[in-house]
């Protein structure tokens, strides 16, 4: 089992629409980012590639490349979910938490769950989206992510470990029998001084 944390964090803007994982949300003010400031697909990106010594988003997607100006975060999420895949894990289960005056998260809780399920090709069951208010932090002007991650071996990956298991210690048999024969054919003087 592997896990990994991930956190960010956006201010509010006027102008732009708001995006919380993957679901576009009626509300006032968006969130600013390079990207489409999707505060909760960047933390669960980086949980992703933290869960897999994968570095973090800025590395494949640096805010200084016009290229990622404007760009849907799944696009984001969907690098790194290849990642633990080419590292040989799955997605077991996620948990987040989402800090923010408002909107409210609840009514729109289980869009968010289902569309995370969806990109991360798991159950809506194993996707926890949970909101607080930032009292008291000073952070009414910001959205932000905590996100955990659990990965498992994918099942390939198992039965190869089990396959190279198996052949180590049919390796470590074989060179044992190889000693032992060895010993057998030794005059008896020569087996008495090697014990």
């Amino acid at each position: 089992m592997r896990i990994g944390y991930g956190w960010d964090s956006h201010e509010f803007a006027k102008g732009v629409p708001l995006k919380i994982g993957g679901v576009e949300i009626e509300h006032t003010h968006g969130l600013a980012g390079h990207s489409d400031g999707d505060v909760l697909l960047h933390a669960v990106t980086d949980a992703l590639l933290g869960a897999v010594a994968a570095g973090d988003i800025g590395n494949y997607f640096p805010p200084s490349d016009p290229k990622w100006k404007g760009a849907d975060s799944a696009i984001f999420l969907m690098e790194a979910l290849g990642k633990v895949r080419d590292a040989g894990w799955e997605v077991c289960n996620v948990d987040s938490t989402l800090i923010l005056a408002a909107p409210k998260i609840g009514p729109v809780a289980n869009r968010i769950r289902q569309r995370l399920a969806e990109l991360l090709e798991i159950s809506p069951d194993e996707v926890s989206v949970k909101a607080k208010t930032p009292e008291g932090m000073g952070t009414e002007n910001a959205a932000i992510a905590h996100v955990v991650v659990l990965l498992e071996r994918h099942e390939d990956h198992k039965k190869l470990e089990v396959a190279a298991a198996m052949l180590e210690a049919d390796n470590h048999v074989d060179e044992v029998v190889k000693e032992l024969i060895g010993e057998v054919k030794m005059p008896a003087k020569e087996r008495a001084e090697k014990k």
